[in-house]
């Protein structure tokens, strides 16, 4: 006679049904369940310099585990962040590749819209040299009296530089070339402790104050001095997510090393193979190229976007770069891609 049996794996609840239940059949059961926390690109605009009806200038936001971490902000940013359904109290941190309008207009009116709102946790802001100076005196002139501090963290292009970390996750700049001092940044999630087994920690009775020892890989000895392997009582964590953002840059096969194996990445596909010398003359990438990049770096997904106006279809940027790396997506408007 078949018996109902109820368990509980990383705060999701199954019911599975067997007529014999066995120690090995449970744990393969429980194999098939993983729940993945957050990590997720959201494309708020995707076009370039020129402003057009089909996209909004460049900005992105990447949800690690319910963190927000914009990166650029072009104009209109906040209403797309809207859009989105993204909330401003879990944005605290603003990463601006370039200081080129169309990657940075919209943090004015972001920052005045949030201390409208009577924001009070710090906002920080990380960029190449320049914007503390740009910002100020406008923030002075329209937000005489701001409710929360703005904090500036400028830095050098030239080479990688760690510039975030917490918890969980760990940001670095990725050196690119274009008109002006630019560069892109790579998202790498941190290793995560291994998942506690729960029927197997309270078989062998492990005490609560052991269980950090044991999520992080230690062996667990009972008090008869038992030995219980550290993989019986835990299941490895999923690897570490990574994604990598480059902004405005020319074709740069050296960044290879800096993305090899990425999750997800995305790179500016201004233009298309047919417009290559402008694309060199302008410091901007094609979809080929960026294409091209992905694959020799091994990347598991690409998303192409920074199109040109002069695309009123950018399929063909997409057949382009397909042809070149089959798992290319073309970024639009609303775009969630979880990495």
């Amino acid at each position: 006679m078949a018996t109902w049996v109820p368990f509980l794996f990383s705060s999701l609840r199954i019911s599975v049904i067997c007529s014999a239940l066995d120690l090995d059949n449970f744990h393969k059961m429980r194999s098939f369940v993983v729940t993945m926390e957050k990590f997720e690109l959201h494309i708020l605009g995707c076009g370039s310099a020129l402003p057009t009806t089909r996209h909004f200038s460049t900005s992105q936001v990447l949800n690690v585990r319910d963190k927000l971490f914009m990166i650029d902000c072009g104009e209109g940013a906040q209403l797309q962040f809207r859009k989105a359904r993204l909330k401003f109290s879990r944005l605290n941190h603003i990463f601006i590749s370039h200081l080129h309008g169309d990657h940075c207009f919209g943090l004015w009116g972001l920052i005045s819209t949030l201390n409208l709102l009577g924001r009070t946790a710090d906002l920080h802001i990380y960029s190449p040299r320049g914007l503390e100076k740009l910002l100020l005196p406008t923030l002075a002139f329209f937000n005489k009296q701001m409710t929360y501090k703005v904090l500036f963290h400028e830095f050098e292009v030239e080479e990688p530089v760690l510039i975030y970390e917490d918890r969980s996750l760990t940001v670095t700049t990725l050196p690119l070339q274009h008109r002006i001092p630019c560069c892109g940044f790579l998202f790498v999630e941190k290793p995560r402790p291994n998942h506690i087994i729960r029927e197997m920690v309270d078989f062998y009775g492990v005490p609560l104050y052991e269980m950090n020892r044991i999520k992080n890989g230690a062996d667990f000895v009972t008090p008869e001095g038992k030995v219980v392997p550290n993989g019986v009582l835990t299941r490895p964590a999923e690897p570490p997510r990574r994604y990598a953002y480059c902004s405005d840059t020319i074709y740069l096969p050296a960044l290879t090393e800096h993305l090899s194996g990425v999750d997800l990445l995305f790179h500016e596909a201004t233009f298309g193979q047919d417009n290559l010398p402008r694309a060199q003359e302008t410091f901007h990438t094609t979809a080929a190229q960026a294409a091209e990049l992905a694959r020799m770096a091994g990347a598991k997904k690409l998303v192409i976007g920074h199109f040109s106006a002069r695309y009123e279809d950018e399929s063909v940027l997409l057949k382009e770069a397909a042809g070149i790396f089959p798992e290319t997506v073309l970024a639009k408007e609303m775009l969630c891609v979880p990495v």
